[in-house]
């Protein structure tokens, strides 16, 4: 059996080698024939599943791909060649609310804030947005929740439309990329909303990039009253608009899901889920893949005040690596992608062992505790 994956999903040959030929290849850059004889094709975001990949194909059987988000994926031609396709729902949840956390205890410091007590609009309430609430209401944040489509389905959690959170001291947003249906999330963010939003407030997308409208953002950044933005995504990766760049602040290479710990587990979610179409016991733990962490324990002493679980976050992941590194290193698509490529390993509060404090909210914001 031909296993074709992404170069850059880790792990991979560890999960895969035993069941068939691993072979590796760049994602954004695969071509119809190269994956002409794959039974097996996992990918990542930035590789386009459709007929035109697929037609030379007449043997493929499964596709996975280690992400959240589909939009990359025509999952009706799949279905119409009776291919199974399998994704990674909530693989990166954890690593993106650690990012976005990271993201406002700068913001909170850059501008002499208290976290606890403001508000914060999380536009989409699945796995990563409820991943991003725990963790905020931890630290005192109120979290109003907007997500039409679970309130339709009657999730019972509590639910606000979406101008009310457009008015929370920040808003997040974490939706996939939907353009048909009831409630299309492309450009959900558009001119009108941007031009009413009061001057200084916090946005933040780590989501898709074309849920915001980055041209119209443009245009009120160079207004005279802009907004703070925090943008992990961006329209049209990797040609984005460079020009809002500067206008960020904080900018990064589409990486808020990128710690070792969602990248081996969207890889393992795919392992999972072909073990189980493929009729195989799943041998393989993902747990005993992963490395010790550089930092793996510290002790502390005194109560959990803001300083010192700022101190602790930023310890394992602090945003303001991966910004200056943006900033610095991109100047062009191919500069993107290979930022991305070549992305240093990063860890999640999970990996650092937390000596001396009883405190339980640092368990429950992801720490652990002895």
């Amino acid at each position: 059996m031909r296993i074709i994956i992404d170069e850059n999903m880790p792990f991979a040959s560890e999960l895969f080698a035993d069941l068939g030929e691993v072979v590796r290849l760049p994602g954004r850059k695969m071509s119809a024939e190269q994956v002409a004889d794959a039974d097996v094709l996992l990918v990542r975001s930035v590789t386009r599943v459709n007929e035109a990949l697929l037609l030379k194909n007449e043997r493929l059987k499964f596709v996975g791909t280690a992400t959240i988000g589909t939009d990359h994926v025509d999952q009706a031609y799949l279905a119409s060649r009776g291919i199974r396709f399998a994704s990674a729902p909530g693989c990166n949840k954890v690593s993106v609310a650690e990012y976005v956390i990271s993201a406002l205890l700068v913001l909170a410091e850059r501008y002499q804030l208290s976290l606890s007590g403001m508000t914060l609009g999380i536009i989409g309430a699945g796995n990563t947005g409820s991943a991003l609430a725990a963790k905020a209401s931890e630290l005192g944040m109120l979290v109003c929740l907007c997500d039409p489509p679970l309130a339709k389905a009657g999730d019972p959690r509590q639910f606000v439309d979406y101008e009310l959170a457009l008015s929370c001291d920040v808003v997040s947003f974490h939706v996939p990329l939907t353009r048909s249906g009831a409630y299309p999330t492309h450009h959900l963010l558009d001119a009108k909303h941007i031009a009413a939003l009061p001057e200084g407030q916090f946005l933040i997308n780590a989501s898709r990039g074309e849920v915001w409208d980055n041209l119209a953002l443009l245009l009120r950044q160079q207004s005279g009253h802009p907004l703070r933005l925090v943008m992990d995504v961006w329209e049209q990766e990797p040609e984005i608009l460079q020009e809002l760049v500067p206008y960020t602040e904080i900018a990064t290479q589409h990486i808020a899901g990128y710690s070792l710990e969602g990248k081996l587990m969207g890889t393992y979610m795919l392992y999972q889920a072909y073990c189980q179409f493929a009729g195989l016991p799943v041998e393989k733990q993902w747990q005993s893949l992963l490395p010790k962490a550089p930092v793996s324990q510290v002790a502390v002493e005194g109560e959990l005040s803001p300083a010192l679980f700022k101190q602790l976050a930023h310890l394992v992941y602090d945003v303001r690596r991966d910004d200056a590194r943006f900033r610095l290193g991109y100047t062009g698509a191919e500069s993107f992608d290979a930022m991305r490529k070549h992305y240093p390993e990063r860890r999640e509060w999970s990996s650092l062992t937390v000596d001396g404090s009883c405190d339980p909210r640092l368990s429950a914001l992801g720490f652990t505790l002895r």
